[in-house]
């Protein structure tokens, strides 16, 4: 599957040239990064297709609300449908839809498996309900919001990027 990496613990985090943190996932040519903004944080993702990512941003998420995502098992599944037809669109209300089912249950997801079709996007989720014993906590995400929402199309794929609230 390509070269897979995740940042470690030891440099989770690290400081770039500009003084903001960052944490990251690689696998190939999908990806996710969070940075800092102001007193908000974003989210820069890329990947082959747009299911792919819609699952990078769902994992990005993931990794805003939680201090090490590896810890969360795929205990339970939930699916997930969202209506629309823009992308950029598309990819807020996805990650409002995971954000929204997260504070009102507890339940974070860990894997994904997308589907976009009909102008919708289907979703099968795994994941559990978070345990503060075994689940550090990372930020308080308020809301997905539409400050430097971009979905765009590339010649190598899509890349996306938003800021949240926190």
């Amino acid at each position: 599957m390509g070269d897979q990496r995740e940042t470690s613990a030891s440099n989770l985090g690290e400081e770039r040239g500009d003084g903001d943190r960052t944490r990251s996932w690689y696998n190939g040519s999908s990806m996710y990064e969070t940075f800092d903004h102001t007193a908000d944080l974003g989210l820069r993702v890329a990947a082959d297709d747009l299911p792919s990512l819609m699952v990078e941003a769902a994992r990005g998420l993931t990794a805003m609300l939680l201090d090490d995502p590896s810890t969360i098992q795929p205990r339970e599944t939930a699916t997930f449908t969202v209506a629309g037809g823009e992308p950029d669109y598309l990819l807020l209300d996805w990650l409002n839809e995971l954000l929204f089912h997260y504070d009102t249950t507890g339940w974070v997801g860990v894997e994904f498996e997308v589907v976009l079709a009909d102008e919708q996007l289907r979703a099968t989720v795994k994941g559990e309900s978070v345990d503060l014993q075994r689940h550090g906590l990372a930020h308080e995400v308020k809301a997905i919001t539409y400050h430097q929402l971009s979905v765009k199309e590339t010649p190598t794929g899509w890349t996306g990027e938003l800021i949240v609230d926190i």
